[in-house]
């Protein structure tokens, strides 16, 4: 189908939620959000449940892993395409495959993916995120030690290309490395190309991490992990994210990574909208499997956690839908507000946003259906329609 409508449903523009509304979709764009009697005559209508919410699909910026399938084991199209593909049965319709510390070689080959994959249409996925290798040695979590490293003028030339190579597609690297690793000059000029820069698994000190924001790091990977406790005189990175109103903090919301306490705290602090969700999803994210291996290691699936066998956290059990639902439970965030934190806020931080993020005339038909408890019926991805 070319151009036609959905009925039926409420609508969340990304803004507000609209009752008697249709969508009418043409070459996987939104062509208009009309009041139903309005709605153009005499196109195929799809009729959707009366006790359904149509909504921007989500979109996640970090992902190691799903359906059995981890980026990190496989550095390949049709392995980003499979996360991809998994992670729509829960509303995520946009995300970046995330390449944790690795050999130059495979980083290499996940960067070259992620870039064909987003050059496929429909693929639902945005660039990449290279979580690493120049991270602090001494917040490493669960990433390899052998191949934490700081960057060389040889690093700068390949990620420049590659972020300008994204760029050109229309999509986006997302780099999370430890400021007190990297020089300001390589941040300025890996900023400068459109590469976004967060900081994480970093031992940076407050002010360190205050000199890299204004050299172009913008916003904090997974705040509060992986990174030194706020302590009386050492406020560290943890108090720069609290404190800064342009930074952008990912947040993990499945009661296991931070204490909702913190989260809570987090949100009364930050200007709306620069708290966003993320899920550090791992293999067995999409499936009923109990273990999986990184670097060589057993991963244990137990209690909604993903843990080595010494209790190291390795990644999250969780996707996005799940951590809406846990916004609002745990942390008081009224559903509108969730929504936008797992849809609006990461298209903005990406600049992405007259694309994706919202119910609006020429944005990209990529959305989700959901039930009342935030369960996906359907997902449309640059209009291609998936019941779920």
């Amino acid at each position: 189908m070319t151009r036609h409508i959905l009925t039926g449903s409420r609508v969340f523009t990304g803004e507000r939620i609209l009752e008697g509304h249709s969508v009418v979709l043409d070459a996987g764009r939104i062509a208009a959000v009309v009041p139903r009697h309005e709605a153009p005559v005499g196109l195929s209508t799809r009729e959707l449940p009366a006790d359904t919410l149509l909504a921007p699909g989500f979109i996640d910026l970090q992902v190691n892993g799903a359906g059995g399938v981890l980026f990190n084991d496989s550095p390949t199209v049709d392995a980003a395409l499979a996360i991809a593909s998994t992670l729509r049965r829960s509303g995520t319709t946009s995300l970046l495959p995330t390449f944790i510390t690795d050999a130059p070689e495979r980083t290499r080959l996940a960067c070259d993916a992620a870039a064909r994959a987003l050059e496929q249409p429909g693929s639902g996925v945005l660039g990449v995120h290279l979580e690493g290798p120049f991270i602090s040695p001494e917040r490493p979590g669960v990433h390899a030690p052998q191949h934490i490293r700081q960057p060389g003028a040889e690093d700068l030339v390949s990620l420049v290309a590659l972020s300008e190579r994204l760029v050109r597609a229309g999509g986006r690297l997302l780099m999370t490395l430890a400021p007190e690793r990297v020089e300001d000059l390589f941040l300025q000029k890996l900023s400068a190309s459109g590469a976004v820069l967060f900081a994480g698994h970093t031992a940076a000190s407050y002010e360190r991490t205050v000199q890299s924001l204004a050299s172009g790091v913008r916003g904090f990977t997974h705040l509060f992990n992986a990174m030194p406790p706020v302590q009386g005189r050492q406020p560290g990175p943890v108090v720069a994210g609290f404190e800064s109103d342009d930074a952008w903090c990912g947040v993990i919301v499945d009661g296991a990574h931070v204490h909702p306490a913190n989260l809570r705290q987090l949100l009364k602090a930050k200007p709306r909208g620069k708290v966003f969700l993320v899920t550090d999803a791992m293999p067995p994210v999409g499936t009923q499997e109990t273990t999986f291996t990184l670097y060589g290691q057993s991963i244990l699936r137990r209690d909604g956690r993903l843990v080595t066998e010494d209790g190291t956290l390795a990644g999250a059990d969780i996707d996005l839908a799940s951590a809406v639902r846990n916004t609002v439970r745990l942390l008081g965030v009224p559903l509108e507000e969730a929504l936008r934190m797992a849809s609006l806020y990461p298209a903005r931080l990406l600049g992405l946003e007259s694309q994706l993020g919202g119910l609006a005339p020429g944005q990209r038909a990529n959305l989700a259906l959901l039930r009342d408890d935030v369960s996906v019926l359907a997902t449309w991805v640059d209009g291609n329609e998936q019941w779920h």
